[in-house]
């Protein structure tokens, strides 16, 4: 069950930001008011709210309670209806690790070159947790990525561990018989680590999750990637250390919901980003970056009485699988649902080697998932309508559900939605350096999901424009809807539709 506690201010909110008492009542007047200095300000709070709490704010941790106060006395301090809304998540969190010591150290990358294993996660045979620290010991291993699949049969059988040392980490491959065989038979021949790489045919590459009924295993095992097992194996004799350190366990977590107390309660916008960031870095790009400017927007929009009624949202748990929106769309009953004219949402939108993308609302790209519910399209336009009016070019990024707008566009829910974005882990091609400026080559955030997604990681150039994107969008639709659903509105604002 949904719960919903509306709260009095956690945290002290910025001071001088507001333009003094006037009112902000017209794009232009918003816009100078929504300032990067202001945008900034916010991220900064939330960089030392993550540098304060182990360099993140993810969900289920300090850091992010501390980012719901601190944005909770935002909303308040600027004359909002604040709640909390709390549910209850799986949390996880990794530590496991793979590690060449010596010679030529490496660490290998969790979930990139390597996974641990994750036997009896299904069978409940117990998953073996666990570290040591050994000799790399190679096991029957045939590298050929010529040869069929299951060419080898290496650590199928306890033969193959003929004058194995006692203690040394096993490196198999896949191939032929059950991952929980060869873990097996490595502990059985005195191992106390194991690794199984991917045997290196097309298609038998990359990470596999190690899976099976293990019971009576005790020492830690992963399985990792085709290149780094190969790189493991041209330093057979080298020290490696392998680590399995994980945890899994139900902790709450919570979305920030604040409203206008003004505006028709029966046409409803939302505003939407998700606050929280992954366990790797503090997340001020991703998406400091949308929270910031949502922020900085309903500060400066407090002396405005919107026609709508504006509910500014931060979600928890995105990191985890939209967690959060998926949470509450699915306990907002059907009479309210039916009262959401649209959703707007904004994550990263200050990428350091950013592109300009809009949701592609009403798939005119023809490029995957699309179009939206009726309506998106008309979001779409509006946001194309600003971008023009700064003679800025744009592109259109796939309506895939990748972010917070997904719930809220699901078949079964049909909200009408729209957004910015400008890039993540794609790089960046020759074509759109021309439009954009920026490096081709490199990734839109070179440090997307990083501990480098701080501070310094964001373009002030795609903040400034697009926080004014922010204001000049969630404004329009303050005032009317008419393009969207057909809900007509301040007529000074019915001039900017089509």
């Amino acid at each position: 069950m949904a719960v919903l506690v509306v709260t009095a201010a956690a945290a002290a909110p910025p001071t001088g930001l507001i333009c003094g008492a006037r009112n902000n009542n017209t794009h232009e007047k918003l816009q100078e008011c929504v300032t990067l200095a202001g945008v900034r300000e916010h991220q900064q709070a939330l960089q030392t709210i993550a540098s304060a709490n182990g360099n993140n704010r993810a969900a289920g941790r300090a850091g992010y309670d501390a980012s719901v106060d601190y944005a909770e006395g935002v909303f308040t301090a600027a004359g909002y209806t604040v709640a909390r809304q709390e549910f209850s998540f799986t949390y996880t969190e990794e530590n496991s690790r793979l590690i060449r010591v010596s010679p030529s150290p490496r660490t290998f990358v969790n979930n990139t070159d390597f996974i641990r294993n994750r036997f009896g996660v299904t069978l409940d045979a117990g998953v073996p947790e666990g570290t040591s620290t050994g000799t790399l010991v190679p096991v029957g291993l045939v590298i050929d990525p010529s040869l069929p699949p299951n060419s080898n049969t290496s650590g199928c059988e306890a033969t193959d561990f003929a004058g194995f040392p006692a203690g040394g980490i096993a490196l198999m491959q896949r191939g032929t018989c059950g991952f929980t065989v060869k873990a097996l038979n490595a502990q059985a021949a005195g191992a106390t680590g194991v690794i199984v790489m991917n045997e290196g045919q097309p298609g038998r590459t990359g990470l596999l999750g190690m899976t099976g009924d293990a019971t009576g295993l005790t020492i830690p095992a992963v399985f990792a990637t085709f290149e780094a097992g190969l790189d493991l194996s041209q330093t057979p004799g080298a020290t490696v250390t392998v680590t399995v350190d994980f945890l899994a366990e139900t902790r709450t977590t919570e979305n920030l919901i604040a409203e206008s107390k003004t505006g028709n309660a029966n046409n409803v916008v939302i505003v939407g980003a998700h606050l929280d960031s992954v366990q790797a870095g503090p997340g001020i790009n991703d998406n400091g970056s949308g929270t910031a400017a949502i922020l900085e927007v309903a500060e400066q929009m407090t002396r405005v009485k919107p026609t709508n009624k504006v509910r500014f949202a931060l979600w928890g748990a995105e990191e985890n699988g939209l967690l959060g929106s998926t949470y509450y769309v699915a306990n907002l009953p059907q009479a309210e649902r039916d009262k959401v004219a649209l959703y707007l949402n904004f994550d990263m939108i200050g990428s350091p080697n950013f592109g300009l993308f809009i949701y592609d609302g009403d798939n005119s790209d023809g490029v995957g998932a699309g179009p939206g519910p009726t309506g998106s399209d008309a979001i779409e336009e509006a946001f194309e309508r600003f971008y023009t009016s700064r003679s800025r070019p744009f592109k259109g990024t796939d309506f895939d559900g990748r972010s917070d707008y997904g719930p809220f566009i699901a078949p079964t829910v049909g909200i009408p939605a729209g957004g910015l974005f400008t890039g993540a882990e794609q790089p960046k091609t020759a074509a759109e350096v021309a439009l954009w400026g920026g490096t081709a080559g490199q990734q839109y955030d070179p440090c997307y999901h990083q501990a480098c997604d701080g501070f310094a990681n964001n373009s002030d150039t795609a903040l400034d424009l697009n926080s004014d994107a922010v204001a000049y969008v969630t404004l329009q639709y303050g005032m009317t809807t008419r393009d969207v659903n057909g809900v007509p509105g301040n007529p000074d604002f019915e001039g900017f539709l089509p």
